[in-house]
């Protein structure tokens, strides 16, 4: 693993992807066509990032359940634009043992059709609203280009399912969850700048009436989108027969909300942080946050390595010893590759010396500290300081490869010479956003409410803006 060979990401960014996620053991390509393996340590970053969303979920009064993963035909046609969305992706079951089935089943590509029928049956009274659920599955779609975490027709996710009794209430709830939960561990957790916004009407979930989305900065300027909060008014409600008595006891369809994000997430904390060497994970979501390497064998050196374990134990601080009979500049290349954020190095001269030396990942700054000082406390602010370079790192990098635009001339100059983010206005046409695609692919990554126009005309067309949107090539 560590002896692994990984091209430079400014060789071959498509290969250095390939080479870190196989470097690290994160996962590895099935017998099943276009379906990874999660291996333990790429699992592990999952179970990390699942335990964070889910506890910020429950902090928010959703609940966790478990649905299907087999869905009857009848119910997807229920809301024609899902289906019709969908049905490119859609990989179905026909056959049941060695029977025919008389009615063939869907595998989920993503579930509002089950909860909307699950919902129909136990919402009767307002005073059974709100209701907030979400889970946590896989789901397939029928991807004909794969690439580990970016795309897979099976992945991992979350996704929540919610329904008010207003409008209002529900749009709320589409907007807390994007600003305060996926942005807020994007931010706060992954160190990735993300932007949020509003999905054009082309480019938003079949099925509802607006999407917001999160989209990230990759290193080598292609842009993912990362997650999705959508607000479906009473389309699935109408659909699927939701009603419930309001307080002046009339009959009144409910309103819906539908989010998840996905082990994808995985694809761009590689693709942000990494480097040749292999992974850079940010403390708060590195499943060990440290490695403890003894140079030799001598008994102090053991004990000493015993000692600092227990002690990073104690204030929950992740960590391991790594006491194999490997080389020690094997043991370091290991810890490198797989991104541990902190590696503290012990040797029998460093003792005699008094001190031992920690390393940082991201910089691989080398810091001396006395051997008998409070090594958690020198781990916790070295931590701390990992967490706030990688996001400073990124947020700089995505500030550089954020462009501007006012004509479609720039934007094909700017995305000539380098890729990134988009910064140009629109006038609100489809034909004007398809024209975009001429250059590279271009597509709309989101809609910015809060940033004033770049130009009053539309990068396109010249013809009156009414919109700032952020464009980008994507994954």
């Amino acid at each position: 693993m560590a002896n692994q060979k990984i091209t430079s990401r400014n060789v071959d960014f498509a290969k250095w992807y390939t080479d870190v996620v196989s470097a690290a053991k994160l996962c590895c390509y099935s017998n099943v066509k276009g379906c990874i393996i999660l291996e333990p340590y790429g699992y592990a970053i999952w179970e990390k990032m699942q335990s964070v969303i889910d506890s910020m979920l429950k902090q928010s009064n959703h609940q966790n359940v478990a649905l299907p993963m087999l869905i009857p035909e009848n119910l997807m046609k229920k809301e024609s634009d899902l289906i019709n969305g969908f049905a490119p992706e859609v990989a179905w079951v026909t056959q049941g043992g060695s029977e025919k089935l008389d009615e063939k089943m869907c595998i989920r590509p993503t579930s509002e059709t089950l909860f909307s029928d699950y919902y129909s049956g136990i919402v009767k009274s307002y005073r059974d609203l709100p209701i907030k659920y979400n889970q946590w599955c896989t789901v397939v779609r029928w991807e004909k280009e794969t690439r580990p975490f970016l795309r897979s027709r099976e992945f991992w996710w979350q996704e929540g399912h919610t329904i008010h009794a207003t409008k209002e209430e529900a749009m709320e709830e589409v907007n807390f969850v994007m600003e305060n939960i996926y942005k807020k561990f994007f931010y706060d957790y992954l160190a990735i700048p993300a932007i949020t916004g509003l999905k054009t009407e082309k480019e938003k979930f079949a099925g509802a009436d607006y999407t917001l989305t999160i989209e990230a900065l990759m290193y080598n300027g292609v842009s993912l989108q990362s997650g999705t909060s959508h607000y479906f008014g009473q389309r699935f409600s109408k659909a699927y027969d939701i009603k419930f008595l309001n307080k002046n006891n009339e009959w009144e369809n409910a309103y819906q909300t539908s989010f998840g994000v996905s082990s994808r997430m995985i694809g761009a904390l590689i693709m942000v942080h990494s480097d040749d060497d292999g992974l850079v994970l940010p403390p708060k979501i590195a499943p060990l946050q440290t490695i403890i390497i003894p140079i030799g064998s001598a008994p102090e050196v053991l004990n000493l390595a015993l000692k600092i374990k227990d002690q990073l134990e104690s204030k929950n601080i992740s960590v391991s010893i790594d006491d194999s009979s490997k080389s020690p500049g094997f043991k370091f290349a290991a810890a490198e590759v797989k991104g541990i954020p902190v590696r503290i190095e012990i040797g029998s001269r460093d003792l005699e010396n008094g001190h031992i030396t920690l390393v940082r990942r991201d910089t691989k700054e080398k810091i001396t500290v006395e051997k008998d000082s409070d090594i958690s406390l020198e781990v916790q602010t070295l931590m701390e300081k990992i967490q706030t370079n990688l996001l400073t790192r990124a947020t700089k990098r995505r500030d550089e490869m954020t462009y501007t635009a006012k004509t479609f001339k720039e934007v094909q100059e700017i995305m000539d010479k380098n890729p990134g983010f988009i910064k140009a206005s629109w006038c609100g046409k489809s034909e004007c956003e398809e024209k975009m695609k001429e250059i590279k692919g271009l597509k709309s990554r989101c809609i910015l409410k809060d940033e004033k126009l770049i130009s009053d005309k539309c990068v396109v067309c010249g013809k009156e803006a009414h919109d700032l949107v952020v464009w980008g090539i994507q994954y």
